[in-house]
C-alpha cells in the first residue's frame, strides 16, 4: 500500500480570543466538486442530487459529531483541469471542506487532486471519475473512486463487440485522460480478441464541425462507429452529424455518452439500437434499499453516477464519524475501515445505526447504493459494467456484461 502521508490538520475558522478561551467546534463540511457546466453538463444534476441526498440522510438522522450538522457547499469544475483547480481551491482553503465528492470528469478530478486537495490532505472520492491516470496518481492515499476505471469499463465494451459479432469498428475518442484512455484498453482488449481498429482518431472538444473528421473515419471502410466522447459536447455533435452522413450502420458509445441530450437534434429512428456502457450496480438487497430512498425523494434511481455519488458522500460521512472529528488528518485510514469487511452491514440511508455502531466501538462495513466498496491500494473499485440500448430515443438498460 502506498505511504500515508500525515498532514496538520485544517485550523479552525473562528479565532480564539484568550488562551483560556475554549475551541470553537465547526459543522462538518464536504465539498461537491461537480462538472455543472460543459459537456457533461445534463449528467450533472441527478449526480449531485445523489449526493446531496446522502448529507439529508445524516442530517435527517440526528446529524454527525455528537449533533452538528453535516454541511455540503458546492463547486463547478466544469469538466475542465485550470476549472477544477480553482474550484478545488475554493473548496479546501476558502472553505475548509473536511472531505470532497468529485470531480466528475477524471482531468478535473485529477486537476483539482494536484492542484488543491493532496496539497491540502483531503480526501477526494469521485464517483464518476474512470480514466487509468488516477489508479497511478501520486496522492498519499487521498484519491478514492467508487466507479470502476476505465481499464475495467475498456475490457467490458471489448468484449461485448465481440460477443454481438463486430469485428471491425472505428474508433473517435476525445484527446482527454477519459477519452484516450478508454480508446487504449478498449484497443488492447479488442485486438486481444481478434478484432480489427480500421481507425482511431482522437478529436478535440467544442468544435462545431466533425465531418472531416468523420470523412476520414467513414474512409476506412468500417460500417459500426464507436464515439468515446460526452452526450452534451463533442459525443452529440459526432452523432448528429455521423447519422447526416449515413456512412455508418450501427452506433456505440461509453459511460459519457449515455443520456438524453445526445439524441437532441437527431432522428430517433435512425440510431434505434445503439449501445453503450457504464458502471452499473451489484444486484442486492443495498442497491434496492437506494432505489426506495431515491424514488422517495424524486430522484431516478437508474440516473447516471446517482448511485455512485450517493455512496462516496455516504462514506465520507462515515469516514468522519469513525475518524471522531472533522479533521482531516486521518480522513483516510478511517474510509478504508468503514469501507471494508469485515464489521456490521450498513445499508444506504442507515446512518443512525451506523452511528451507535461506531460509538460502541464496532466495526462497520459499508454496502452500498451501487454495491460494495472494497477499495484496493489504489483507491480503485472493481464495480460493474453494464450494458445499454436506444429504445425509442432513450437509453435502457439491458443488464451487466458477463
Amino acid at each position: 500500500m502506498r505511504h500515508l502521508k500525515k498532514a496538520l490538520t485544517f485550523a479552525v475558522a473562528a479565532s480564539v480570543l484568550t488562551a483560556a478561551a475554549p475551541a470553537i467546534a465547526q459543522d462538518a463540511k464536504i465539498g461537491m466538486l461537480m462538472d455543472l457546466t460543459g459537456p457533461i453538463e445534463s449528467l450533472a444534476p441527478p449526480i449531485l442530487a445523489g449526493a446531496e441526498l446522502a448529507v439529508t440522510h445524516v442530517n435527517d438522522q440526528g446529524g454527525i459529531l455528537g449533533g452538528q450538522t453535516l454541511e455540503s457547499v458546492v463547486a463547478d469544475s466544469a469538466c475542465d483541469a485550470t476549472m477544477a483547480s480553482s474550484a478545488a481551491d475554493r473548496l479546501v482553503n476558502t472553505e475548509q471542506a473536511t472531505a470532497i465528492v468529485g470531480g466528475l470528469c477524471s482531468g478535473a478530478t485529477i486537476g483539482g487532486a494536484n492542484s488543491a486537495a493532496i496539497p491540502g490532505n483531503v480526501v477526494m472520492i469521485s464517483p464518476a471519475s474512470t480514466a487509468g491516470a488516477l489508479t497511478t496518481l501520486d496522492d498519499n492515499d487521498l484519491v478514492f473512486r467508487t466507479t470502476p476505471s476505465d481499464a475495467f469499463q475498456g475490457i467490458k465494451l471489448a468484449d461485448l463487440l465481440i460477443a454481438k459479432g463486430i469485428d471491425e469498428v472505428a474508433v473517435t475518442y476525445l484527446n482527454n485522460d477519459y477519452g484516450s484512455g478508454l480508446a487504449s484498453d478498449f484497443t488492447a482488449r479488442y485486438e486481444e480478441l481478434g478484432g480489427t481498429i480500421a481507425i482511431s482518431l482522437a478529436h478535440e472538444e467544442g468544435r462545431a464541425d466533425y465531418r472531416a473528421d468523420l470523412g476520414s473515419l467513414a474512409a476506412s471502410g468500417a460500417m459500426d462507429l464507436l464515439i468515446i466522447a460526452y452526450a452534451s459536447g463533442s459525443g452529440q455533435t459526432i452523432l448528429r452529424q455521423a447519422v447526416e452522413s449515413g456512412d455508418f450502420t450501427s452506433f456505440i458509445g461509453a459511460d459519457g455518452m449515455v443520456g438524453d441530450d445526445l439524441f437532441v437534434g437527431i432522428d430517433a429512428s435512425a440510431v434505434e439500437g445503439m449501445f453503450a456502457t457504464r458502471a452499473g450496480s451489484f444486484e442486492g438487497e443495498s442497491t434496492q434499499v437506494f432505489v426506495e430512498l431515491a424514488t422517495e425523494a424524486g430522484i431516478a434511481p437508474d440516473a447516471v453516477y446517482a448511485a455512485q455519488a450517493y455512496d462516496a458522500a455516504f462514506l465520507l460521512a462515515l469516514a468522519i464519524e469513525k475518524n471522531g472529528s472533522a479533521d482531516r488528518d486521518g480522513l483516510s485510514a478511517a474510509l478504508r475501515e468503514v469501507a471494508s469487511a469485515p464489521g456490521e452491514t450498513i445499508y444506504p440511508g442507515e446512518w443512525e445505526k451506523a452511528v451507535e455502531l461506531i460509538a460502541a466501538g464496532e466495526d462497520i462495513n459499508y454496502v452500498g447504493a451501487s454495491g460494495d466498496h472494497e477499495f484496493d491500494e489504489n483507491g480503485d473499485v472493481e464495480g460493474v459494467i453494464v450494458e445499454y440500448v436506444v429504445q425509442g430515443g432513450t437509453f435502457v438498460e439491458v443488464g451487466p456484461i458477463e
